[in-house]
């Protein structure tokens, strides 16, 4: 009889941890990070480095055909050297184990202010838990177009 409850607890245990290895761990992740990205394009137009709330203190950016961009001084300048535009990024997929690190990989769809079409592309950012909640540690993005010569 004890042999049968231990087994049947176990058993039970098992397919408790199964279930629960079916939740989606960076569910709450996801979530933070869409939000972010809402409102990504609206933050970086306004010019007054509100973008930088986004990015941890020590971020690079990542440009296509261009060096990195690192530090507050130098990502704000590459972004106030930037045209306005709208942006709406699409989540494929994360990576990671939601304590440290995610590693979030993106398409993204860019438009002017009136909504015509002006690129798409790839994005990998890397974002880094702090204090003050999760921020893009490394922001890497290119378009999905030929090379402009």
């Amino acid at each position: 009889m004890k042999r049968k409850l231990l087994l049947s607890l176990l058993m039970g245990m098992t397919i408790f941890n199964y279930a629960k290895a079916g939740d989606d761990p960076l569910k709450d992740i996801r979530k933070i990070i869409e939000a972010s990205n809402a409102i990504y394009a609206d933050l970086a137009n306004k010019e007054d480095a509100s973008i930088l709330t986004r990015y941890t203190d020590d971020a690079c950016l990542f440009p296509p055909n261009a060096a990195p961009v690192c530090g507050k001084d130098n990502m704000l300048k590459f972004f106030k050297s930037g045209p306005k535009v709208q942006v709406k990024f699409t989540i494929q997929h994360l990576y990671g184990d939601g304590k440290e690190y995610v590693t979030e990989e993106s398409f993204y769809e860019m438009t002017d202010m009136n909504g015509k079409k002006m690129d798409e592309g790839k994005v990998i950012v890397i974002w880094k838990k702090t204090n003050d909640g999760w921020k893009m540690y490394r922001d890497m993005f290119s378009s999905n177009g030929p090379l402009k010569q």
